[in-house]
C-alpha cells in the first residue's frame, strides 16, 4: 500500500493532481485544504496518501497533513460517506473547524457543505462526536494545532532540498500562534542566519 508520495508536481486539476515520481505519474485526489499549501507546478510536493483498492481501479487520496488523513479515514468509517463526500467535508472546512463544529453540534454548518443534507449532518454529529475526543485526547487541545503546523513547515523545508535536522532546529523556536506561511518564512530566515543552505 503507498502511504506517501514525494515528487514533482506536474499538474494541478482540483481536485486531482499529477505528481511524478522518478518518471511514473500518480493521479491524487486532495482536499481544498491542502491544494492551499501546494507548491508551484514542477516544484517538489510531499503528500500523505489514503490508498483505495478496488477490483476496477486503484485510486489515490493525499493530505498535507497526518491529522487530514485521520479525519478522512474516519469519514469513511460513517456509513453513507465515500471518498468524495469525504474530501467534499475537508474541501468545506478545516479540521479545526470540523472538530469544533462537530462539538458545537452545529448542524447548519454541516449542511453548507456541498452533498451533505440534514440526514448525513446528523449521522456525522452523532458518530464524529467519539472521535473528536479520541483525537483531542491526543494532545493538549490548547497547543493541539503546533505539532500539525510545525510538521508541515518541516515537510516544506525537506521539499526545499533542507536535511531533516536543518528544518528540526529551525522550527524549535516557532511560537505556537504561528500560520504555516508564517512558519515557512521565518524558518527559512533563521536557516540563512545560520548558513544553512541547501
Amino acid at each position: 500500500m503507498i502511504g506517501r508520495l514525494q515528487g514533482t508536481l506536474l499538474v494541478v486539476k482540483p481536485p486531482r493532481l499529477l505528481v511524478d515520481v522518478m518518471g511514473v505519474g500518480y493521479e491524487v485526489e486532495v482536499p481544498m485544504s491542502t491544494l492551499y499549501q501546494l507548491p508551484s507546478i514542477n516544484q517538489i510536493v510531499t503528500l500523505l496518501i489514503h490508498h483505495v483498492v478496488r477490483e476496477d481501479a486503484q485510486l489515490l487520496y493525499g493530505f498535507y497533513t497526518d491529522l487530514e488523513r485521520q479525519w478522512f479515514r474516519q469519514l469513511l468509517k460513517i456509513s453513507g460517506v465515500g471518498p468524495k463526500l469525504a474530501l467534499s467535508v475537508l474541501s468545506g472546512l478545516s479540521v479545526e473547524e470540523l472538530q469544533r463544529t462537530i462539538m458545537t453540534q452545529d448542524a447548519v454548518r454541516l449542511t453548507q457543505i456541498p452533498g451533505v443534507g440534514k440526514k448525513t449532518a446528523e449521522r456525522l454529529m452523532l458518530e464524529l462526536k467519539q472521535s473528536v475526543s479520541q483525537f483531542a485526547a491526543l494532545s493538549d487541545p490548547l497547543v493541539s494545532l503546533t505539532p500539525s503546523v510545525k510538521e508541515e513547515v518541516i515537510e516544506a523545508l525537506l521539499s526545499l532540498g533542507y536535511q531533516e535536522r536543518e528544518a528540526n532546529k529551525a522550527t524549535e523556536l516557532l511560537p505556537e500562534s504561528v500560520s504555516v506561511e508564517e512558519g515557512i518564512r521565518a524558518a527559512l530566515k533563521s536557516l540563512m542566519r545560520g548558513g544553512g543552505g541547501k
